[in-house]
């Protein structure tokens, strides 16, 4: 049984969704899946191409609001530009056939276009996507796609940070490898960064502000507060995958998930299996991670990417990619993979994270409900 959300209703709720998802949707469908009439989010796909298969999209996203923790309802969004007539009516008709068979209830299926919505249910019904000045004031700006360009670095300063990536690569080759040339001076301050080295958890974690400090959003990050020599480090360990790997799992499940992560790289290197547990976080698996310091460390990984040569550029915006997608935004994602793979066209974690968001893949815990 359809319940249709009558004129006001339906464009208070339409004036909600930006918010509701952190952006303007643009050329998207949006399923808001609800749980005893209310919701918490949304899921956003790209408008399907005209040769796409109808059944096989609509059965992906019914598939996608079933995994959602207790959903017994759902809205379906339509934005599509510029649109004279109400489109893809097809593939509203499918999701329904595909919801019916779920045990879904249908709260409402909208077309958006131009700023004026229309109903798919009632022809009769539309009207002008509510504009609230109050609402505006905290309304997202930008499409899906926003906020997914790397912070500013003056070329001053991406300079001082590519010498000090120089010495400190240099310095860490000889000290590891022991292939340190008689007359060779290692340079104090790269040498003081390495020491960071014999903690890497602990190095990890100083990126992340302590539980509770406001942090501020990405494009807002600036590079003068990061040390130049500590955050060329950073940006060496990135290009690393196992020390990388070890950077993840501290940000994901703190100095005690990365020391495991240390231990566990360690005995693999010695020939020992790969803990299945430590591994199944990077395919989304397991306990949700703190958004905040998921945050914390895309940006860090942002500003990171922003800041390194080009030769050692893919693997932070690698980690870029994987923190994008753990937190839900699998279009920065793809595009900080792209950027990577048009410098490496074989960088491995690049190729994963963008096979992920191509197969629609999606971490386990998107669908529960964020604590508290």
């Amino acid at each position: 049984m359809t319940t249709i959300i009558k004129a006001r209703d339906a464009a208070d709720f339409l004036s909600l969704v930006p918010r509701l998802l952190g952006y303007e949707p643009r050329r998207s469908i949006v399923l808001v899946p609800f749980r005893a009439g209310r919701t918490g989010g949304g899921l956003r796909v790209d408008l399907p191409p005209a040769a796409a298969d109808t059944d096989a999209v609509a059965s992906t996203l019914i598939g996608f609001a079933c995994r959602v923790e207790h959903t017994d309802a759902y809205a379906v969004l339509v934005y599509d530009d510029d649109a004279d007539s109400v489109t893809h009516a097809e593939l509203v008709a499918a999701l329904e056939v595909r919801a019916q068979a779920c045990g879904l209830r249908r709260i409402d299926a909208l077309h958006i276009a131009s700023g004026r919505w229309r109903s798919y249910l009632d022809p009769d019904l539309g009207g002008t996507v509510a504009t609230d000045p109050d609402a505006d004031a905290h309304r997202p700006v930008g499409d899906q796609g926003a906020g997914a360009s790397l912070p500013h670095v003056d070329l001053a300063r991406s300079e001082r940070v590519g010498r000090a990536l120089t010495e400190c690569a240099r310095a860490l080759e000889w000290v590891l490898n022991g292939s340190r040339p008689a007359d060779a001076r290692i340079h104090p301050d790269a040498l003081v960064a390495s020491l960071a080295l014999e903690d890497l958890p602990a190095f990890f974690e100083t990126w992340i502000p302590p539980h509770g400090t406001a942090t501020p959003p990405g494009d807002a990050v600036e590079a003068d507060h990061a040390d130049v020599q500590d955050l060329a480090l950073l940006i060496w360990c990135l290009a690393r995958p196992a020390l990388r790997d070890i950077a993840l799992a501290t940000w994901v499940r703190g100095v005690h998930g990365g020391d495991a992560a240390l231990v566990a790289q360690q005995e693999w290197e010695a020939g020992a299996a790969y803990p299945d547990e430590l591994g199944a976080w990077m395919m989304g698996e397991g306990a949700r991670p703190d958004v905040d310091r998921l945050t914390a460390a895309v940006d860090v990984c942002r500003l990171a990417a922003a800041s390194a040569p080009a030769a050692y550029r893919p693997g932070a915006l690698a980690a870029s990619a994987w923190l994008s997608w753990a937190l839900g935004r699998s279009t920065h994602a793809a595009r900080y993979c792209e950027q990577a793979l048009a410098i490496d066209a074989e960088h491995g974690l690049s190729l994963i994270v963008l096979s992920m968001v191509d197969a629609g893949h999606l971490p386990d815990w998107a669908f529960r409900a964020q604590p508290g």
